[in-house]
């Protein structure tokens, strides 16, 4: 369960700012009424355009962070790169930021339901990854 009472922060990486701001909107309002876990859009360059920006997403992290950890969820390519590379270099990420390895939209989703519903960071990342089985027929 949480640390403490404190929630698992969710960042959602994306090259749009739009798609990581919607997909932000989307997984809170569907984790359901009250308060829900912090989740933070990193999406696009500090400029507006389409790309990842390592600034913008250590910034959402640190907004989201409450101690009991992380989950980075991310759309594709660079941003993938850009993540790991903020976590090798180990001072831009708050401790316990973890990537995982979930589709966007439904992992975001599983991701903030789980987090918001009180779980630890090992129960995120597995509801995230989760999402991989969603069948859509």
């Amino acid at each position: 369960m949480s640390i403490g009472g404190k929630q698992v922060g969710i960042v959602l990486v994306s090259h749009s700012a739009s798609v990581a701001s919607s997909v932000a909107e989307l997984a809170t309002g569907l984790a359901g009424g009250g308060s829900t876990a912090p989740v933070a859009p990193a999406g696009g360059t500090e400029d507006g355009d389409l790309g990842t920006s390592a600034e913008l997403i250590a910034e959402a992290a640190r907004s989201v962070d409450q101690g009991a950890g992380v989950a980075l969820l991310v759309d594709l390519g660079s941003a993938v790169l850009t993540v790991k590379a903020l976590l090798a270099e180990g001072d831009e990420l708050p401790d316990g930021a973890r990537l995982v390895d979930a589709p966007f939209v439904e992992g975001a989703v599983a991701a903030v339901v789980t987090a918001s519903a009180g779980a630890d960071l090992d129960a995120v990342e597995t509801a995230a990854r989760e999402a991989y089985g969603y069948r859509k027929e």
